[in-house]
């Protein structure tokens, strides 16, 4: 589930948390600068963790913290992995699925001792191991949305997670990172 909020021509409100919520017109972005400027807004069924804002790292793939990683850099390593080479240091990851067994839960306890670690994980579906994984890593994660997630926007967008209220936000994209799912 997602809704729109409309924002002034000027652009989103500053250190506002309280944005009116219009009616049908509120669901269509108006554009400023290069930005769309509707907050869409996304509930998932799982959240646990902090507040976290930043910029997204999409992929349609799974994650595995054991496979898909090389902790060490900080970057995707397995070769077939669409974000392989990609830096997922303070990051907000948004996949498909989490994938993998034990060796997940403390590889992403181990990151997190290095500093090496995604600022938040985002998922269409999640297992109980990464759960506990991310619970232990103390990561910010969300996961089970009412469509797929990896398609409402591309990487750079700009996502606020707020778990106590099981929400995503994404504030602010430009025109190039539109995704055309999830609508």
């Amino acid at each position: 589930m997602y809704r729109a909020i409309a924002m002034s021509a000027a652009g989103p409100p500053q250190g506002s948390n309280s944005v009116p919520v219009g009616g049908s017109e509120a669901a269509k972005p108006r554009a400023w600068g290069d930005h769309t400027s509707a907050v869409r807004e996304f509930t998932a069924r799982h959240a646990m963790g902090g507040r976290v804002e930043g910029l997204a790292l999409v992929a349609t793939d799974g994650f595995s913290a054991r496979y898909d990683l090389d902790r060490a850099q900080g970057v995707f390593s397995r070769p077939t992995h669409k974000l392989a080479g990609e830096s997922y240091r303070d990051r907000i990851l948004v996949l498909d699925a989490a994938k993998g067994g034990v060796a997940s839960a403390w590889m992403l306890h181990e990151m997190k001792a290095r500093g090496i670690t995604p600022l938040a994980l985002v998922f269409n579906a999640v297992n109980p191991i990464m759960a506990q994984g991310a619970a232990l890593a103390d990561l910010t994660m969300l996961a089970g949305f009412d469509c797929d997630i990896t398609s409402a926007f591309a990487s750079g967008a700009r996502l606020e997670l707020i778990p106590d209220r099981r929400l995503l936000r994404l504030l602010d994209m430009r025109i190039e990172q539109v995704a055309t799912g999830c609508r």
